[in-house]
């Protein structure tokens, strides 16, 4: 478990469409606004996707709304990779783009290895049963990581 916690967290995989806005919504769910939340791609060229919307939602989670985003971005709004205390990576790419723009930076990289999602043709349940598989991985690193979620915030 995190000894100190951050002021602000960024979660970043390759599209900023199912694994971040996952740990984003989730984080922001568990923790409220004990740190600042954001999360990012290394590009934003999918929308958000369904499945993750539809799961998250199970749990109280709202994504529909997410704007995936890139670190391009994020840079150019104003909150660069390297403005956050701790960069959350899910993908081994944006690990990779994370190092590389924050190796003159004092930020925390750490790398969580989350199942990416099944892209072959399945049924629907079986699609939502990666999804839901995706997103308690996420929260299970959350839990073990920032500890236990505040169940006194209000959604």
């Amino acid at each position: 478990m995190i000894r100190t916690a951050p002021h602000s967290v960024l979660f970043c995989c390759d599209h900023n469409a199912v694994r971040s806005p996952m740990a984003e919504g989730l984080a922001k769910l568990y923790y409220g606004k004990k740190f600042f939340i954001q999360s990012a791609g290394i590009v934003n060229d999918l929308e958000i996707d369904g499945f993750a919307i539809t799961v998250c939602e199970e749990i109280g989670v709202t994504l529909a709304k997410h704007q995936p985003r890139s670190f391009l971005d994020m840079h150019d709004w104003g909150d660069p990779i390297d403005s956050f205390d701790l960069v959350v990576a899910l993908s081994t790419a944006s690990k990779k783009q994370v190092m590389a723009a924050t190796r003159s930076y004092a930020v925390k990289v750490i790398y969580w290895e989350i199942t990416e999602p099944n892209r072959y043709h399945l049924r629907k349940e079986q699609e939502l049963e990666n999804y839901r598989k995706i997103r308690d991985e996420i929260s299970q690193h959350l839990i073990s990581y920032f500890g236990p979620r505040n169940t006194n915030l209000s959604k």
